[in-house]
């Protein structure tokens, strides 16, 4: 019998501890046998899940992590089993389902262990030799310090804090390297593509069993198809059912904010923010603004700019007040290549991904340069009158020069990047979208930006435009901050009616 079949067959022979079928036999679903099998190959020593919040993986774990303690399917000898969590609250939560499972052992077995609630929570095994030991430890890795364990259990990974998780999860694999032990990383999506959970996903080294379970993005909310992606058990009667999924996307679609960005993250099983109280936008509010049918260039466009360097993206949104069709690209220069900046930026293949979307270009070979960057926007135009150029004053000398390197004449209307520009432009983007003002054609690059695109507040509440992370990257949002707000001034400002001539 293989290590899987012994894993199955003891979770199976356990009763679930608490909730509506309480008492009843642990019923395993095709996922979580699935996730059992590749976890416990022999070629396995990491074995990662995502799914949904509600779906069962902490229970599964747990059980996994009592089996490892019992020795069902590993006999070493003084086995030592963790389970690690970003709080000591957080990781009881499997610590209890470990507990619970276990009262459902037979009489003997339940005489050779020795639970422990205070100082720590443990459970200590006296049989099949004795000094085996199962023990909680919060996301400090100088509470792994020294041990060597042979089953590491890392709950909710995704949210753990990025100093501190980084040092303990390395503690933690570096202790199992000592006994051939495994570990299983299980949690809800992370926020971004960068931490290190995400990683895991995308791209897991040798040894690695990677279950994730995410619908495609983009989608809405309620979207039924997707939703059971995230949550394979409710079909199978394990946590949420599908009627009080539904129930809770129509109430974070009516709620809006905050209430659907975290189901988006926690129940959709998305790579979104939790943390929308300084977003720039959720994910919802920008899709609302994407359209497959452009409305038409029609008056004059405002042009908003935002220069990079060597290390940032130069990008331009074009807007035109009179329909509200918005465009935007994006360019970096050509070294280093886009896949060697997607891999340091945490993003993998997106930039590859967005040239070949016709959203992103190469210019130049360190910088990108501002004369032709300026000459690319207007061959973009392609004769389309232009109302005015708006960008950042702080580079208003190098702006002007690349203006008059092009031979550029159009209007300039410099903006600040601080509290008192900053905060109106911010402003007066957000009621234009909001209002339906901001037609887009579906845009990974846009969509990207306003992802990484938070604001902050001084005392007043005045919000200027910042980044999520240090790799983000938000100048197209920047760019579509500037055209679109210049816009919307220009559009409310009154034409003054045309007088007849008067002849004298």
């Amino acid at each position: 019998m293989t290590d899987a079949s012994k894993a199955i067959d003891f979770i199976q022979s356990l009763t679930v501890p608490e909730g509506p079928k309480a008492g009843k036999p642990i019923k395993l679903a095709k996922f979580q046998r699935d996730f059992i099998r590749g976890s416990l190959k022999r070629s396995t020593a990491v074995a990662v899940l995502s799914v949904g919040r509600g779906n069962g993986k902490s229970a599964l774990s747990a059980g996994l992590a009592l089996g490892a303690l019992l020795g069902i399917w590993d006999r070493q000898p003084r086995r030592e089993v963790l389970i690690a969590a970003r709080t000591r609250d957080q990781a009881r939560v499997a610590f209890d389902f470990a507990a619970g499972f276990a009262q459902s052992l037979p009489d003997e077995l339940q005489a050779e262990l020795t639970l422990r609630r205070n100082p720590r929570l443990e459970i200590e095994y006296s049989g099949d030799g004795g000094e085996h030991l199962l023990r909680v430890i919060a996301s400090d890795s100088k509470n792994a310090l020294g041990s060597a364990p042979t089953f590491v259990l890392m709950d909710e990974r995704g949210h753990w804090p990025p100093d501190k998780g980084e040092d303990l999860e390395a503690t933690l694999l570096s202790g199992l390297g000592k006994r051939n032990g495994r570990a299983l990383i299980i949690s809800t999506s992370a926020s971004d593509d960068q931490h290190s959970f995400s990683q895991w996903i995308d791209e897991p080294p040798p040894g690695t069993f990677v279950q994730e379970h995410r619908p495609p993005p983009g989608l809405p909310a309620d979207d039924l198809d997707s939703l059971l992606i995230a949550n394979p058990g409710a079909k199978a009667g394990i946590g949420s059912s599908v009627s009080w999924l539904q129930a809770q996307a129509n109430r974070a679609i009516a709620r809006g904010g905050s209430a659907l960005s975290s189901f988006r993250l926690y129940n959709r099983n998305e790579r979104v923010s939790g943390e929308r109280r300084d977003m720039l936008l959720s994910v919802d509010d920008w899709l609302s603004a994407e359209v497959t049918d452009l409305p038409p260039r029609e008056g004059g466009a405002v042009v908003g700019v935002d220069l990079g360097g060597s290390a940032s993206m130069s990008a331009v949104a074009i807007y035109w007040p009179n329909t509200g069709r918005l465009e935007a690209f994006g360019a970096f220069p050509s070294t280093p290549s886009l896949a060697d900046r997607g891999a340091r930026d945490g993003v993998r293949d997106r930039y590859v991904e967005m040239q070949d979307r016709g959203e992103l270009v190469t210019l130049g070979e360190r910088v990108v340069p501002a004369a032709p960057f300026l000459t690319k926007i207007m061959d973009t135009l392609d004769g389309s009158p232009v109302t005015c150029f708006t960008a950042d004053r702080y580079r208003q000398a190098e702006f002007a020069e690349a203006m008059t390197a092009a031979n550029l004449r159009e209007p300039m209307v410099w903006r600040g990047q601080g509290f008192r520009d900053g905060a109106e432009d911010v402003e007066r983007f957000r009621r234009a979208v909001f209002d339906g003002e901001v037609s887009a054609s579906p845009s990974l690059l846009l969509r990207s930006a306003f992802a990484d695109a938070v604001t902050v507040s001084d005392v007043a509440g005045n919000r200027k435009l910042a980044k999520a992370r240090a790799t983000g990257r938000i100048d197209a949002a920047a760019a579509a901050i500037l055209a679109v707000a210049e816009g919307a001034r220009r559009k409310a400002r009154p034409v003054a009616p045309a007088r007849a001539p008067v002849w004298t």
